[in-house]
């Protein structure tokens, strides 16, 4: 025999006697009353009908007054997080750079050109960080390895320091001399204008095995390490070269005057002696072994030869002609040749 269970209450459609309808669940007043004996319900239900009655009514709000905004709820505000603080660079330390020759103690007082480089890891290429050209320079840097260089013409020093936060004061010590140049034809001055020199840094047996200055001119001043050099100057811009070897010495100025034997000439084709140039006449001048030293086009072009004997053509109307000369130094003149 199965036996039955009797529900009392529970899910609507749970489990229970399929023949029997579901019933409601009770009330929690009706489920106290079954357990209430039946001499004491009158005072029950006395006591819980009052109860039931003071439960208040939901109560209408009142309306606002014409033109206030409705209130509307906003949330607080929320603190800021707490922010890390920021990490500041280091402030910038002042460093003041000069120079001085090797051969005293003042101070270097124009020419120079300083250059600041910022060292970073082994094998990273510095960093050019600063330049100026006074002779005492001012630089505000932060702290780190540094690398000073001053150039003063074509010599330099260089020195590594450390910048730290604190003022810096670096004078470096540059072993250089100055060197000037010009020329003459006997105790006469050549023109600026007709006058230019290259320097040379000698290597092994060759005397322009570096060149170090091109194009100089008379009275330049040209700052270089101490040492020795080879000069080649050229007067005017054919063959009248002239080279020297001197030495420049630290702390001073070594003046050099070097002396050219050469001369001006003027080259004409005429009828006659001492007549009026042909126009378009195409010169050649030539070493006695045949060598081209110069070509010009024109009714009397000039040119600066180096003393010595020359072979002079001339072109004019599909004619050639011919004639010998000769330079001697100082002697400027006028080389002509008639057609015939």
């Amino acid at each position: 025999m199965n036996p039955r269970v009797l529900m009392t209450g529970g899910l609507a459609g749970g489990l229970g006697d399929s023949n029997r309808r579901p019933t409601a669940a009770p009330s929690r007043y009706a489920v106290a009353a079954r357990w209430i004996p039946a001499a004491l319900l009158p005072l029950a239900a006395a006591l819980v009908t009052p109860a039931l009655g003071q439960v208040p009514a939901p109560q209408a709000h009142p309306p606002l007054p014409p033109g206030l905004p409705p209130a509307t709820l906003t949330a607080p505000p929320v603190p800021p997080a707490a922010m890390a603080p920021l990490d500041h660079p280091a402030a910038n330390s002042l460093i003041t750079v000069s120079a001085k020759l090797a051969t005293g103690d003042a101070p270097i007082r124009s020419g120079l050109i300083w250059r600041i480089y910022r060292l970073g890891p082994d094998g990273a290429a510095p960093e050019l960080v600063a330049r100026a050209d006074d002779a005492t320079s001012h630089f505000e840097l932060p702290p780190g390895t540094y690398m000073l260089h001053a150039s003063y013409g074509f010599a330099s020093a260089m020195r590594r320091v450390t910048l730290r936060n604190a003022p810096l004061d670096e004078t470096l010590t540059v072993n250089a001399g100055a060197l000037k140049v010009s020329g003459t034809i006997g105790d006469i001055a050549i023109p600026v204008s007709k006058l230019t020199f290259s320097v040379y840094l000698p290597v092994g047996n060759d005397a322009e095995g570096r060149l170090v200055v091109a194009d100089a001119k008379p009275g330049d001043l040209i700052r270089l390490p101490e040492g020795a050099y080879h000069i080649v100057s050229t007067y005017g811009d054919s063959n009248a070269i002239m080279r020297s070897d001197l030495r420049v010495e630290a702390g001073k100025l070594t003046e050099a005057t070097i002396n050219h034997r050469a001369a001006t000439v003027t080259l004409k084709l005429v009828n006659t002696a001492g007549g009026e140039a042909f126009a378009g006449t195409a010169f050649s001048v030539l070493t006695p072994g045949g060598d081209v030293i110069r070509e010009a086009i024109g009714a009397f072009p000039s040119l600066v030869l180096a003393e010595g004997d020359y072979v002079l053509i001339a072109r004019h109307d599909g004619q050639v002609y011919t004639r010998e000369f000769k330079v001697d130094s100082g002697a400027d003149r006028d080389i002509e040749i008639v057609a015939r």
